[in-house]
């Protein structure tokens, strides 16, 4: 019976008892859903015996499932600790790395130095700047930035930096309408929103409060943000550090109002919980490294 039985159809079927969820499962995987359901059904035809009971609200383990699982779960942990403990013996970096990144500054200098650093890794980068749901199957590190908590997924997440953030406001800008004082009295003033990430149009501040604000002007940059706020088309929820300048220059003027906006985070997510790939170790390592001298 062992060898008509994939180990990939037992891994799946582990991930789907826990989660009782296709789709989170295969995002615990990093596989299509599709590639899951598939090991599923095909686990079920060679043991010739229903393992979850399915509806279109939810899913539950059969008692075969219950059985199946309690007799496996140990003994795929063992292997799954005995392969990693031996891929670990070695300290090269080394294989195909593939990352999906936002457009950052000093990104390219840092996948470039990184590569030459290690000569045995081939990279392929894809650079969005939101990574959509379905799109990261495959890749070993997904860079993206967020404000507040993160969502739950299958997908381990690395703080990589943290830059606090501010309202601004051109000079302009505030001689055509009131400097508010408050959320409340900013959520009626024309603002510069994200156009897709970060849920858009609300801004996050401490304690996670969200704040509906008025847009007309939706962009995916921050410099293109930092610029139209500096032509007074809207206040700006920024990075300290990228307007600090324009700050300094007056340009642009910090906005004090009852709480501040959460920091801007950039975080690496990969799969992996307990043992990630050396690549991966490895690059998040030098990104990290790159940043604290040099941003």
């Amino acid at each position: 019976m062992l060898d008509k039985v994939e180990l990939k159809w037992l891994i799946s079927f582990e991930a789907v008892f826990v989660h009782l969820s296709f789709k989170r499962a295969s995002e615990q995987l990093a596989l299509p859903t599709s590639n899951v359901s598939r090991h599923i059904a095909l686990l079920e035809q060679q043991l010739n015996v229903r393992l979850f009971e399915r509806t279109t609200r939810k899913m539950r383990p059969t008692e075969a499932g219950k059985k199946l699982y309690d007799s496996t779960f140990s003994l795929l942990g063992s292997l799954q600790s005995a392969l990693q403990e031996t891929s670990l013996q070695t300290d090269q970096v080394s294989g195909h790395l593939k990352i999906m990144t936002p457009d950052l500054p000093f990104i390219g200098e840092v996948l470039a130095s990184f590569v030459a650093k290690n000569p045995l890794i081939s990279l392929s980068c894809d650079t969005q700047l939101e990574a959509k749901e379905g799109v990261v199957d495959g890749f070993d590190i997904v860079l993206s930035f967020n404000r507040g908590s993160l969502e739950d997924s299958g997908w381990v997440a690395k703080e990589i930096v943290r830059w606090p953030s501010c309202i601004v406001a051109a000079p302009n800008l505030l001689a055509q309408y009131p400097k508010p004082k408050s959320l409340q009295e900013l959520s009626a003033l024309p603002c510069i929103t994200t156009l897709s990430v970060m849920q858009g149009s609300p801004w996050r501040f401490k304690e996670d409060y969200l704040l509906t604000v008025q847009s007309s002007y939706k962009v995916n940059s921050g410099n293109i943000a930092r610029a139209a706020a500096i032509q007074g088309l809207g206040f700006a929820i920024l990075p300290f550090h990228a307007c600090e300048k324009a700050i300094e220059q007056g340009q642009l003027l910090e906005i004090k109002l009852d709480r501040e906006p959460e920091d801007l985070v950039l975080n690496a997510f990969y799969s992996g919980r307990k043992y990630p790939l050396q690549k991966v170790k490895a690059f998040i390592s030098h990104l990290s490294d790159y940043l604290r001298h040099n941003v």
